[in-house]
């Protein structure tokens, strides 16, 4: 969208490496509408409190009849005055001005409010807590409530969810987002009213594979009992699963079990089994060619012949450059193997065919 509108003007690199990608601008622009839809309120007013170069407030602010971009660094404003008409925002109002719980920002009303506050502190290092982010959304959240239905909060992947969730009141959901595989963002749904921690609902969501939200709560993945594969060596045509990076992100380890019906290979092992393909499970799939523990008579014969692979290591004591080094296996070639372990301890090598999944999402 950006690349193929002529006379755009780019910021600094930290400030492009910070900024949403087009797909999850369209992503949180999705979850607003839904938002409001649901709440059958007229998206009229919308302020994004930390408008970087303006990617969320260019997919966002079409949407409303007034729309508010509001940044601290005065260079980032003039960038955004110049860019976000030739985006379709004539309509913007662009502010330089810092957030702050007595902040004149606050005294009107919006449909939403989106807010990014910056993950590193004064000396550029990278922050763990949303305390600790700029501006403290914990220090504004009594202003941002009274002041908008709902906050959408975005924050870094890296943070914790448990510790932002409990930092913060009115949560009403959860969306951990992932592009093509790489988790890119955590969101937080602020409404008005208190939800238990352990009812919100988790979206964990990859933008570019077909059928890739699963939605789960905390006290559903308490409850749930995992199921392990039979601690033997894996029948050529059984199917594994690795779940996307959103829901190793959130912790979905047991809840996908009971929901799916896949056996875990082991605890600490994040792969699933199954005998038939599931056509919708959220994330990887292969299918089991072959496979051998490591007796040295058994790992000749799979590796008979194969002088280079792919290798993968899940729940596994050796790094992938170790194993490589001990099979005598280059990188490359057509050959996939995956080293894991058992639920008794087992290890094995399996050598497996990926199944691709169908691509879905067009963030244009």
């Amino acid at each position: 969208m950006l690349a193929a509108t002529d006379g755009i003007l780019y910021p600094p690199r930290l400030s492009l490496e910070q900024c949403s990608s087009e797909a999850t601008a369209a992503y949180k622009r999705d979850i607003i509408g839904r938002l409001l839809g649901a709440a059958g309120e007229e998206p009229s007013s919308f302020i994004d409190l930390t408008g970087g170069f303006g990617i969320d407030f260019m997919a966002i602010a079409p949407m409303f009849r007034r729309a508010v971009y509001v940044e601290r660094q005065a260079d980032l404003c003039d960038l955004a005055r110049h860019n976000l008409p030739l985006m379709g925002c004539q309509h913007a109002e662009v502010l330089c001005e810092e957030v702050t719980p007595d902040s004149s920002l606050f005294k009107d009303h919006f449909s939403c409010i989106l807010i990014d506050p910056a993950r590193r502190d004064s000396a550029g290092r990278k922050v763990a807590l949303i305390e600790d982010c700029t501006p403290d959304v914990c220090t504004l959240q009594e202003q941002l409530r009274a002041r908008a239905h709902y906050t959408l909060i975005k924050l870094s992947p890296m943070l914790d969810i448990a510790a932002a969730v409990r930092a913060l009141r009115c949560i009403q959901s959860v969306h951990v987002v992932s592009v093509a595989g790489e988790c890119k963002e955590l969101l937080l749904v602020m409404g008005q009213q208190d939800v238990t921690v352990e009812k919100i609902p988790i979206h964990c969501m990859d933008l570019k594979v077909l059928s890739s939200e699963y939605i789960f709560t905390r006290q559903e993945e308490v409850t749930a009992v995992a199921r392990f594969y039979p601690s033997v060596i894996p029948v050529a045509g059984l199917y594994l699963y690795e779940a996307n990076a959103s829901i190793l992100k959130a912790g979905a380890f047991k809840s996908i079990c009971q929901h799916f019906s896949v056996q875990k290979l082991a605890p600490n092992t994040h792969l699933y089994a199954s005998e038939k393909l599931l056509e919708n499970f959220p994330g990887r799939t292969w299918q089991v060619e072959d496979a051998a523990t490591f007796n040295k008579k058994e790992l000749r014969r799979l590796l008979n012949g194969v002088e280079a692979a792919e290798l993968t290591v899940r729940g596994f004591p050796l790094s992938v450059a170790a194993l490589r080094k001990q099979l005598h296996l280059r990188e490359g070639g057509t050959a996939h193997f995956i080293a894991a372990s058992l639920a008794d301890n087992t290890k094995l090598l399996l050598k497996v065919q990926a199944i691709q999944p169908s691509l879905i999402f067009n963030p244009q």
